[in-house]
């Protein structure tokens, strides 16, 4: 039994990236497809689909690297963990890394950035942390 499927999620994309993989495959949930629109929304992947799998569908991501191999994402890390949930409101949202990266918030209205977070005036749990 997983406890953590965002975690899972984000090891596998840190771990295919690392070794420079085309794509990447998981097991499908709602979160993780939000998750994966907000990293093409902010330009961290080419592109996420559903894929039929055994014993259930699976979500691959297209990784993203630029024209001479260099990764696109450097680091990709948990904040709210199960043992330790992290919630923010959307004033207390700080840019990541002067406003290089983003951060994925799950909020009442979906999953979104924390750029959009602040537009939109709504907070939520901090669900990662992506540079």
């Amino acid at each position: 039994m997983m406890t953590d499927p965002i975690a899972d999620m984000l090891t596998r994309i840190r771990n295919a990236v690392r070794v420079e993989r085309p794509h990447v495959d998981m097991p499908l949930s709602r979160v993780k497809l939000g998750v994966a629109d907000v990293l093409k929304r902010e330009g961290y992947i080419w592109d996420f689909k559903e894929v039929d799998g055994e014993p259930v569908k699976q979500l691959r991501i297209e990784l993203k690297y630029g024209p001479n191999g260099e990764r696109v994402i450097q680091t990709i890390r948990r904040v709210s963990k199960p043992g330790r949930r992290v919630f923010s409101k959307s004033r207390d949202l700080r840019p990541v890394l002067n406003g290089l990266g983003i951060s994925i918030i799950s909020t009442s209205r979906g999953v979104v950035s924390d750029r959009e977070a602040r537009q939109q005036n709504i907070g939520g749990e901090v669900l990662c942390e992506v540079c």
